[in-house]
């Protein structure tokens, strides 16, 4: 499926980093782009990328935010892609430092916003790209974000590898659920990027996290998630997948 003009798709988390770069991706091949996020500035981030580019406040994990994030772009043209990269995480142990067990509440919380949103923004996608036409013998494709610390999780990061890895194994059923409405579904596992959570680090930290990849040894560029991004959705024959874009990199317990 050629992305072109007469499309839509939506990005959500796509104020900034990966986000916002493969929304800028999408733009250039001419297709009407709905970037979904909390952040307030997604509207003058999408007022400076042009008439393409549409904003909607949205919690992903929220049914009826969500939903008109997705009635917006169907009004713009038929919804072919969905580019999900919006989660987070925050530090948990087992059992803390101090002797005290992990905080549930704060497990519970990644867990909904990376699995739960991923689930009901795939699900709400997929449903109006059942209702397309097929083009090239497809309705539309989803790209869903994990992160390398699905496999390899550092100490601290069991709410976050457990989240990330709960959407790598959502990918394999959700490309085969979907197989019969001719809808695909994959997922980039990114390793380490230079995104505004890391900006917001010395720059020293940075050049050592960069030097830790064996190559190319630096941070990765949101713009190269992006292209693998694209390339997942015009490939038709790559389905129910999960790449590791990362350097060849694999994480250490700490």
């Amino acid at each position: 499926m050629q992305l072109q003009e007469n499309m839509s798709a939506v990005v959500t988390g796509g104020a900034s980093g990966l986000g916002l770069a493969t929304v800028e991706k999408l733009l250039a091949k001419g297709v009407q782009v709905v970037i979904a996020d909390l952040n307030d500035k997604g509207e003058e981030v999408a007022k400076q990328l042009g008439a393409g580019a549409h904003f909607v406040k949205a919690d992903v994990c929220e049914p009826e935010q969500m939903k008109a994030v997705i009635d917006k772009a169907v009004s713009l043209a038929p919804l072919r892609a969905l580019v999900h990269c919006a989660g987070y995480g925050a530090p948990i142990r087992v059992v803390e430092k101090d002797g005290e067990p992990g905080n549930l509440e704060k497990f519970e919380s990644i867990i909904r916003v990376n699995v739960i949103g991923t689930f009901n923004s795939l699900r709400l996608a997929a449903a109006a790209m059942a209702k397309n036409e097929p083009l090239d013998g497809e309705r539309g494709a989803c790209v869903l974000t994990a992160s390398v610390a699905a496999y390899e999780g550092q100490i601290g990061q069991i709410p976050y590898s457990s989240a990330k890895a709960g959407i790598v194994g959502m990918t394999l059923v959700a490309a085969r659920d979907l197989a019969q409405r001719q809808i695909r579904v994959n997922t980039i596992a990114p390793g380490l990027f230079d995104t505004p959570l890391l900006s917001k680090l010395p720059e020293h930290v940075k050049s050592a996290l960069g030097a830790s990849v064996p190559h190319p040894a630096r941070l990765g560029f949101p713009s190269e998630y992006a292209s693998l991004a694209v390339q997942m959705l015009e490939n038709a024959m790559l389905n129910g997948e999960t790449i590791r874009l990362d350097g060849a990199i694999r994480m250490t317990p700490r």
